[in-house]
């Protein structure tokens, strides 16, 4: 079969290399073409025709100001799709340009497949009758979502949390702090996201805490779409390091984190690494956000958990003094930390145990079969 995989940021592509590598398991003469990152490109041996560096836009003001970029992006994969004719195409997650496609592939003929779903749950709900005619099979991640299609009459496949996957799969490294050369201080892992806008807002405030904490070490997980020296812009001379392709092992090493809202709260949880979520974006993609987004939390803990479990700080909240009073707590209050840990046990059982890419991968082929 011929697969054509579309993933248009670095979770995705983290994804989309583990559903890879399950569906050539599956199907022995599998051939895929891909639009996402350095994981999916190893895992297939293929060049992405777009890499998730070029597709990767998040907040209302900021796909405004690239949507030129978008349309050449949606119409190189279109072109492409037409010359390729793949048996199916599996979109991860990355709705906006995502369903577009799916509407695309659907009037082409092609199946289309849907791993890790938008989250219309959070807000315009009525975008699910637009799924329900342009997607054929719909593969979820996260328990609630099954319930939320049902009440639209949908029949969606729970496959289980592919994180899970990645993390039990990784093989964590027990001289991380030996190889980084960072000393015996306890760690504060500071993840600020993988997108520049998220980055020049959070990584300032991140950073600051380093006057704060002087018992401990600072380290900063890199994006692979970025280098090192776009992390010192910022930094500067001060001893904080960033690793790049460790994160896993940064988390597993240290005693808190600062986190990002994205899938690196969902990790962090998962490694049971009491953390304080951050966010900060444009002020007008923030104030239509609040305006449009119907659900309580923005963490995925938090989502899964169905009530606050990590303390989440947004916008003018998320600024040095209050991260740093919220990261006091996990550190030093032992009532407090023992409650986020005793919140990551519930998300444990809420989750279940990993093999989401193989379930996934055994459904879309059975389903291609009939």
């Amino acid at each position: 079969m011929k697969y054509y995989i579309i993933a248009g940021e670095t979770s995705g592509d983290l994804h989309g290399a583990n559903l890879i590598n399950a569906l050539k398991k599956e199907d022995t003469k599998a051939e895929f073409r891909i639009v996402g990152g350095n994981q999916m490109q190893i895992a297939s041996a293929q060049q992405p025709l777009i890499h998730t560096s070029q597709m990767a836009f998040m907040g209302f003001v900021e796909v405004l100001k690239n949507l030129g970029a978008i349309a050449k992006n949606l119409k190189t994969v279109k072109q492409d799709l037409q010359q390729y004719r793949p048996d199916a195409v599996i979109l991860i997650d990355f709705p906006g340009f995502n369903l577009k496609i799916a509407k695309f592939a659907k009037k082409q003929g092609i199946k289309v497949c849907y791993y890790i779903s938008p989250k219309v749950w959070a807000w315009n709900q009525r975008r699910v009758y637009k799924i329900k005619k342009v997607v054929d099979h719909m593969f979820c991640i996260l328990p609630f979502e099954v319930d939320f299609y049902k009440k639209f009459r949908m029949k969606v496949d729970y496959v289980g949390n592919p994180l899970l996957d990645a993390i039990a799969q990784y093989q964590f490294n027990p001289t991380f702090q030996k190889d980084n050369l960072l000393n015996e201080r306890p760690i504060i892992a500071l993840l600020p996201g993988s997108r520049q806008m998220e980055i020049e807002r959070i990584l300032p405030d991140m950073i600051a805490l380093y006057y704060l904490f002087p018992a401990h070490q600072f380290v900063v997980a890199g994006a692979p779409n970025f280098d090192e020296s776009y992390y010192r812009q910022y930094i500067q001379d001060l001893p904080i390091k960033v690793v790049f392709n460790q994160t896993y092992d940064l988390l597993n090493n240290a005693e808190a984190a600062v986190v990002t809202s994205g899938t690196a709260t969902l990790e962090t949880g998962i490694l049971r690494v009491p953390q304080v979520v951050v966010y900060k974006a444009n002020a007008l993609s923030i104030m239509i956000a609040r305006w449009v987004i119907k659900v309580r939390f923005i963490s995925l803990v938090n989502l899964i958990n169905n009530y606050l479990s990590v303390i989440e700080l947004i916008q003018d909240d998320c600024n040095d003094y209050t991260i740093a009073k919220e990261l006091d707590l996990l550190i030093n209050n032992q009532e407090h930390r023992n409650s986020v840990l005793e919140n990551y046990e519930v998300l444990s059982q809420k989750l279940g145990t990993p093999g989401a890419s193989e379930k996934t991968a055994k459904l879309i082929v059975s389903y291609l079969a009939d």
